[in-house]
């Protein structure tokens, strides 16, 4: 393994299919760029602000507020049903400062679209609580497990259209879609100003799996957080309304999809143990987390997602 993938650059050249734009719509890299590691470092120096203008997440627009009231609907009701729990994650949470561009997003995902909205605070909590139970060293790490909520940014780089839209996706909507992965690792890592920042190199990860099925570089996924912040990415997506998903998941079956993944070794165990434990409601320690291998869950109707509008089913992830 080469060092510029320890160090969390690309060991292969990865193309640009689209441009990416800044939410102010500053062109950082047109379509058809190679993200070397030469490129990367020069997009990062290119940053000429001394410094990155952050805040407080809970503290920025009605994030606080609106983060409680997702918490108190089922199952986030059952998973966070302990105040002391909820107390420490949000005294957790509080502690996060994010790059100012990214909290300007929120606002757009609020008025515009709600879903991503939604789903970015809801990885954000569940990554923080299952990150104290995984990561030893947690509260030293907070900054890291901050970028569970950055994991989307990219997202503001694709039209709205293809974000809300009910129909089957065309490939190249799909495509288009996809490009959400690198549009936020190239956002990111301008933003922070380190191609090397655990943010963006979760932006664009964190479509990754263990057993390198995963896109857009379909490499193995070895990094820890990552791979807590892609669990908690696709629970939240499985048992939350969808535009091409109007009935979401059920909790039982969204736990299976779950552990189907890592019973194909997509996902790690660990993980699985740990967002099981949370739904349960004696919330044993996920080391002592017996995990059924029974599938008696089903996928809820008019699920178009996967489904290409104009060519074979794709089962690429969203």
């Amino acid at each position: 393994m080469s060092g510029d993938h320890e160090k969390g650059l690309p060991v292969f050249d990865l193309t640009l299919q689209y441009p990416v734009h800044t939410p102010d719509r500053l062109l950082l890299l047109p379509a058809g760029t190679v993200l070397t590691r030469e490129t990367m470092e020069e997009l990062a120096s290119s940053h000429r602000s001394p410094s990155v203008q952050t805040c407080t997440l809970l503290q920025y627009g009605t994030t606080r507020d609106d983060l409680i009231h997702f918490l108190n609907k089922p199952p986030y009701q059952s998973i966070f049903d302990n105040q002391e729990t909820v107390t420490s994650i949000l005294g957790l949470m509080e502690g996060v400062e994010l790059v100012l561009p990214f909290l300007k997003s929120l606002e757009y995902f609020r008025r515009h679209d709600f879903y991503t909205y939604h789903h970015i605070l809801m990885v954000f909590a569940l990554s923080t609580l299952l990150a104290k139970d995984l990561v030893p060293d947690y509260q030293d790490r907070i900054q890291e497990i901050a970028t569970g909520p950055t994991h989307d940014f990219g997202k503001v780089c694709v039209p709205l259209e293809i974000l809300r839209k009910s129909a089957p996706l065309t490939r190249s909507e799909r495509d288009m879609l996809a490009h959400h992965t690198l549009a936020g690792y190239v956002l990111l890592s301008y933003y922070y100003q380190d191609p090397l920042n655990l943010a963006a190199r979760v932006a664009r990860d964190h479509h990754e799996r263990k057993d390198g099925s995963g896109h857009p570089c379909g490499i193995l996924l070895e990094d820890f957080m990552v791979e807590i912040i892609a669990v908690c990415d696709v629970y939240d997506a499985l048992i939350s309304p969808r535009p091409y998903r109007p009935v979401s998941y059920d909790n039982r079956s969204a736990l299976e999809e779950i552990t189907a993944m890592a019973e194909r070794r997509e996902i790690g165990w660990e993980v699985v143990r740990s967002l099981i434990a949370h739904n349960r409601s004696n919330k044993p320690h996920f080391s002592e987390t017996a995990v059924s291998l029974d599938k008696r869950g089903a996928p809820p109707p008019g699920n178009v997602h996967g489904i290409i509008a104009d060519g074979n089913d794709d089962p690429l992830n969203s």
